[in-house]
């Protein structure tokens, strides 16, 4: 596989799993950012990421009576690059219409 595709095809897969792995989390406004950290501690490890940057949009929550919500797919904004051999992907996961999108930024 050419290296440039195999750098998209990993910034896509990594942020597809991140999105179904963590939507559905309870979270608060509190735990928000030791969640992020954790989401980026985890996807960092996997091969080719270079890169991981997770923000979690608290305004998107809806504390339930126990005082937590669950994390939404349009809770996030993710940053990706991966790296294989000279080849480069940028891409993003955020809301886009309404809807979390998952686009490539840049490919070099």
């Amino acid at each position: 596989m050419e290296k440039k595709a195999k750098a998209a095809f990993e910034a896509g897969i990594k942020l597809g799993a991140l999105y179904h792995q963590w939507v559905g989390t309870p979270i608060s406004p509190q735990t928000a950012g030791s969640v992020e950290k954790a989401i980026e501690g985890a996807v960092g490890l996997q091969p080719y990421v270079d890169e991981i940057t997770v923000k979690i949009d608290t305004s998107q929550m809806v504390l339930n009576a126990f005082g937590y919500s669950e994390l939404s797919g349009k809770m996030f904004d993710v940053k990706i690059r991966t790296k294989v051999g000279n080849a480069t992907c940028h891409a993003q996961l955020k809301v886009e219409e309404d809807y979390p999108m998952m686009t490539i930024i840049e490919l070099i």
